[in-house]
């Protein structure tokens, strides 16, 4: 069975989300309040327009010595980011953020973030879906079903 981001890995929740024109500053004070990763950049009407991560603001920011407090999160925010949908399948988004190399994947539902997924959230549903796996096998194998 293919198990769908929503809600078989991650469920449909409020996502922290801010506008471009907040400052990178209170991006990373709100991510680090709600112990986030990545921050939903979104326009008037709350459509994804953009993500922001912990890399990004190290990478585009800190390393760069731009000041947090005076920058945008519109100026270092990755524009337009690719998204999955809620009925996407797990290998999907697998598949997607390997290829990309991401860490987080907004889930997008007619504009509007309503969840995020990392690779994380990936690699847990992964382990379980192999640990069934091998219980069914021992099952099988050992006679526990199946009337051996």
């Amino acid at each position: 069975m293919q198990r769908k981001i929503v809600p078989d890995i991650v469920e449909r929740s409020s996502i922290a989300t801010m506008p471009a024109t907040d400052t990178i500053l209170e991006a990373a004070k709100i991510m680090a309040n709600k112990n986030i990763a990545a921050m939903i950049v979104v326009d008037e009407n709350s459509h994804i327009i953009g993500i922001v991560t912990e890399r990004d603001m190290t990478q585009r920011v800190i390393a760069q010595g731009i000041d947090p407090a005076t920058t945008s999160i519109g100026d270092i925010m990755t524009a337009n980011p690719d998204t999955l949908s809620p009925d996407d399948s797990a290998r999907d988004a697998l598949e997607l953020m390997q290829s990309r190399k991401y860490r987080h994947l907004p889930v997008n539902d007619e504009g509007k973030c309503v969840a995020v997924v990392s690779i994380r959230d990936l690699y847990a549903a992964v382990k379980e879906a192999l640990e069934e796996d091998i219980r069914e096998t021992e099952a099988f194998v050992f006679g526990d079903r199946y009337g051996a």
